[in-house]
């Protein structure tokens, strides 16, 4: 696997167990990765649903790499996120005070995962995003 497999559109589904107050967030939408110079753009947009109030718009943004065989994640910004071996695609991201762990999942190519545990002194949380093609109609 790498890189430009991950381009095109993509339906995006994300459900959020909070494990604190005990809630659950669910998110639906898509993600378009686009070619840029040097990775992909990757853009989301969707509702997010939490438990409780009403749906609120939630866009998301961030690049991504291919360096030395790793695809490199950083935050829209440039600042960085991530990075992981498409072959064994665990990666770990610190952000003090709090820890987040993803697992990507490919089993199932073209449809794939990506799951965070993200622990901290005031976060315990489980976020499991589901990605699918997002073919075009035909015309």
């Amino acid at each position: 696997m790498q890189l430009s497999d991950f381009e095109g559109r993509w339906t995006l589904s994300r459900r959020i167990e909070d494990r604190l107050t005990g809630t659950e967030a669910r998110f639906s939408g898509k993600a378009v990765l686009r070619p840029v110079p040097g990775g992909l753009a990757y853009q989301e947009e969707g509702l997010l649903q939490l438990a409780g109030e009403p749906a609120l718009t939630a866009v998301r943004d961030y690049l991504w790499r291919e360096v030395a065989g790793r695809i490199v994640v950083a935050h829209g910004d440039g600042r960085p996120f991530h990075d992981f071996d498409p072959a064994d695609p665990v990666a770990r991201h610190w952000c003090d005070p709090d820890d987040y762990r993803v697992r990507y999942d490919f089993a199932g190519w073209p449809e794939w995962s990506a799951e965070w545990v993200v622990k901290g002194p005031c976060k315990d949380y489980t976020m499991r995003s589901d990605y699918a093609p997002a073919y075009a109609p035909a015309v």
